[in-house]
């Protein structure tokens, strides 16, 4: 399929479809026109992609855990062990992010209970 119709199945922009690409995330053949070609497969390959991706994972993590990537049920599993240490790097760095949000959103909640509202005439 071309990106156009990948575009349309996927409800991603051809340009994000582009980058992905780019990022090595896909890899499509290429035909004599030059037009990209997508295989079937590409649809649940962008699905996979945007779910690494919404969990936080940089493109470069995503590039390397996707290609260990099987759906069991309704989640992905990793099926290269290898792939665990890093796995837990990023989850550890997410956590980190969760913390520092959280403790900036109580010193929000904390500066704007601590100043009485004014209200404009």
């Amino acid at each position: 399929m071309r990106i156009g119709e990948l575009s349309r199945r996927t409800g991603l922009s051809t340009r994000a479809l582009r980058y992905y690409e780019e990022q090595g995330l896909l890899q499509p053949q290429r035909r004599s026109s030059g037009y990209r070609d997508y295989e079937e497969t590409a649809v649940e390959s962008v699905r996979r992609i945007q779910i690494l991706l919404a969990a936080g994972l940089p493109t470069r993590v995503v590039a390397e855990v996707l290609p260990c990537m099987t759906v069991t049920g309704r989640y992905l599993a990793p099926t290269c062990d290898e792939m665990a240490e890093d796995l837990r790097a990023e989850l550890d760095r997410m956590n980190r992010d969760i913390d520092e949000r959280r403790a900036a959103r109580e010193i929000l909640e904390s500066i704007l209970a601590a100043k009485p509202r004014t209200v404009s005439p």
